[in-house]
């Protein structure tokens, strides 16, 4: 097993080992693994058995997801601290801790020849808000909240050798421009040709009312060089409230180069929801630093749904997790449609439960087949959590894996490293 010193900046070596260990469909870990193996789905879930409180994720991994069943009982490697957060590139797995203001542990693997999960590395991070696979990096971004100290810090993460290789400062402030001193806080991370575009909503970042905003209806994406991280522009429109949420992203790229940006609508202002726009799609063309005339009205197109989350399919398609009341900023949908941005149609998802029934969903970490015809997602309803598959062409889901005594919080796939 490799074992690297990843020490830059604040970060340093966190020393906790873990042991893999592979998981048979019927829950239990073979003596011998399997050999020839090519790949593996890796399923992560928050135990949900009586004393389990508190409790981080398991990672479990299984050969099939379209059935059967896979128990967190006895299996899997159990992730230390709640709240963790998954990110698959560079064919590496990374379990981030969300550390709630303290450093949080990171753990990456790889899928080893005799197909169970190998530790690459274990250490520590800053606690970040926003993190996305930039080329053969991960770009990580801590970000401030509060007005009389309005630094965000951004770290680089080369995922071949797996250490920090730089780090920098945005002031949030000095990036908003506002009269009212409101800061830029970062929706998430997008890699657009070779810059890095990051969305922002405003926010107060004092007053007690630190997420709200006096400006609930504009939505901006500052412009970032990479890998050198600096400023070129910021991208402007007030067709939409601000793209994507907090720690969701909001803005895809297709296969032609252009940038769909999805607006929920969520902005609030001391504590209530104030976006008087309705939930949309607007447009970045390939090459542009501006929004072109394309709109495409979410609300309108789905009598009557927001978007909340979505994962890009490709030729123009989105999975859309929707919702038909907003009750918070924060809340995620509850049910499924089929987003076409190129036709402007959204098509409800048939087959997933009764949308009044379903507890939580995988609003991150969703998996897209290497044919992009099914896009996997995670459902946990009031008698259990199973992954269903989404055919994006007929629209319908069927349900496949159950998870007994977890709830799904990420789905992805590692091929073997040889």
């Amino acid at each position: 097993m490799k074992k690297e010193k990843l020490i830059f900046g604040t970060l340093g070596l966190l020393g906790l080992l873990f042991t893999a260990c592979d998981s048979n469909d019927d829950g239990t870990s073979p003596e011998n693994p399997e050999t020839g193996v090519e790949s593996k789905y890796i399923i992560t879930a928050t135990p949900t058995a009586a004393g389990s409180e508190g409790v981080a994720d398991y990672i479990l991994t299984t050969d099939a997801i379209t059935e059967g069943s896979i128990s967190t009982a006895g299996n899997g490697i159990e992730q230390d601290g709640t709240y963790r957060y998954y990110i698959t590139t560079n064919n590496k797995f990374f379990s981030m801790l969300y550390g709630q203001g303290n450093p949080g542990a990171v753990t990456s693997y790889e899928l080893n020849a005799e197909g169970s999960l190998e530790k690459l590395s274990d250490f520590q991070s800053e606690t970040v808000q926003a993190f996305a696979a930039v080329d053969d990096e991960i770009l990580l971004i801590k970000i401030s909240r509060n007005a009389d100290s309005p630094i965000a810090s951004w770290y680089r993460f080369d995922t071949n050798t797996l250490q920090f290789v730089a780090e920098g400062q945005i002031n949030t402030q000095e990036l908003a421009d506002k009269e009212s001193g409101e800061l830029a806080f970062f929706t998430w991370i997008t890699q657009v040709g070779d810059k890095v575009y990051l969305p922002y909503f405003t926010m107060k970042g004092c007053c007690s009312d630190s997420f709200g905003t006096i400006y609930p209806n504009e939505a901006n994406i500052a412009v970032y060089s990479y890998p050198e991280m600096e400023y070129e522009t910021t991208i402007h429109d007030e067709r939409t409230s601000f793209i994507g949420r907090y720690f969701v992203n909001g803005l895809s790229v297709d296969e032609n180069g252009d940038a769909y940006a999805f607006s929920s609508s969520v902005a609030t202002t001391n504590g209530e929801l104030s976006s008087t726009l309705p939930s949309a799609v607007t447009r970045i063309p390939s090459g542009s630093t501006e929004f072109d005339d394309y709109y495409f009205n979410i609300e309108e197109a789905s009598g009557g749904l927001y978007v909340t989350d979505q994962v890009y399919v490709g030729n123009g398609k989105f999975v859309g997790i929707m919702a038909a009341e907003r009750t918070s900023a924060y809340a995620s949908g509850n049910q499924y449609a089929i987003i076409d941005v190129y036709n402007q149609t959204v098509t409800p998802v048939s087959g997933t439960p009764n949308p009044e029934t379903v507890v939580l969903t995988s609003s991150k970490s969703n998996y897209v087949s290497d044919d992009k015809s099914t896009v996997s997602v995670g459902i946990t309803t009031e008698t259990g959590s199973w992954i269903y598959n989404i055919d994006v062409a007929s629209a319908t889901a069927t349900q496949g894996k159950e998870v007994v005594g977890g709830t799904i919080t990420a789905i992805s796939k590692l091929d073997v490293v040889e």
